[in-house]
């Protein structure tokens, strides 16, 4: 099969052999897959991955020993747990220390034509949902863990800092809340994006006097971080909801002085994420950049990587 893979230096299209599903495990048949923020960063060494990257995709079933499953469209969590050790039974399944995580660690990802995931990670998509709103139910699912995690009160100021792909899926989700909901970002073209949905915007460098109970920093970068922490009430809540390549510098003293609630913010549920889909409440297809065959992985993957860049999808034949 064709597969975009990263050596540790080069990013490669490259044929390999089709990947052999282990017990329990289902072979997909990759219909579309999604480059997010975080393959762009592994090839800039984050994790230290080597293999194949993508973990946002959609795709048939092609093997499985429950033949119910075969032929059924799919997406697929990304956290391979075992379900049996302690952490996955206390119900925190997603820390396993087992898992392997599709595109990510330990696992090759589906940024190719077949990849592999255990059954039991893996959801039917309705009918009603097309192939590209089912590659974003993994970032909307991330979304989503917000309210799992923190409760956001209708009565609330809450902010989300960042306008790229997954900050704008945030600021649908948290406005579903009914809360008083600002997002901020440095792109106006891309703010404009929440704007239409009747959510309130502000440019970065207009937003210093904005304060709020809840903030959730979507950035990934310290600057990022710096602002959203600035914007914090006391007794506010600061939500990470992505990862740093890096270290950052935080003066741990004022969170203790101002008594904030620093949470962070991984993978979150599937079901809502698809039933949202299904009930048209989020729109993901404004989002969507352009589209790639996987034989132009290269291309795409420097598409996504070029500033102001929403989501790149990648299809393989």
């Amino acid at each position: 099969m064709l597969a975009l893979a990263f050596d540790g230096g080069r990013l490669n299209l490259r044929e390999q052999p089709l990947p052999i599903p282990a017990e329990g495990e289902a072979l997909i048949k990759v219909r579309l897959a999604g480059i997010c923020n975080t393959d762009l960063e592994i090839v800039r060494g984050y994790m230290g991955f080597r293999g194949v990257l993508g973990h946002e995709f959609v795709g048939e079933v092609a093997e499985a020993a429950d033949p119910a499953w075969v032929g059924q469209r799919v997406v697929g969590e990304i956290n391979a747990y075992c379900g049996v050790c302690d952490t996955c039974r206390s119900g925190a399944p997603t820390h396993c220390p087992h898992r392997t995580t599709l595109g990510i660690a330990g696992r090759d990802g589906a940024l190719a034509e077949y990849c592999t995931l255990p059954v039991h990670c893996l959801h039917p998509v309705p009918a009603g949902v097309s192939d590209e709103e089912a590659v974003f139910v993994e970032p909307l699912a991330a979304a989503l863990e917000i309210p799992e995690q923190a409760h956001i009160r209708p009565t609330e100021r809450v902010i989300v800092v960042g306008d790229g792909k997954l900050g704008l899926l945030v600021a649908q989700v948290l406005a579903l809340t009914g809360c008083d909901l600002v997002g901020v970002g440095r792109h106006g073209s891309k703010l404009a994006q929440l704007q239409r949905l009747g959510i309130e915007t502000r440019l970065a460098a207009e937003a210093a006097d904005l304060r709020a109970d809840c903030v959730v920093d979507c950035t990934g970068h310290p600057e990022g971080f710096a602002l959203a922490r600035s914007m914090l009430r006391p007794r506010g809540r600061l939500m990470l909801k992505s990862t740093y390549h890096g270290r950052i510098e935080a003066d741990l003293t004022g969170l203790v002085v101002d008594e904030i609630t620093l949470v962070g913010s991984r993978c979150g549920p599937f079901a809502p994420a698809l039933r949202l889909l299904q009930r048209r409440l989020v729109d993901v297809t404004g989002l969507i950049d352009s589209q790639f065959r996987l034989e132009d992985g290269l291309a795409a993957f420097a598409r996504a990587g070029t500033q102001g860049a929403l989501k790149v999808l990648v299809r393989p034949a």
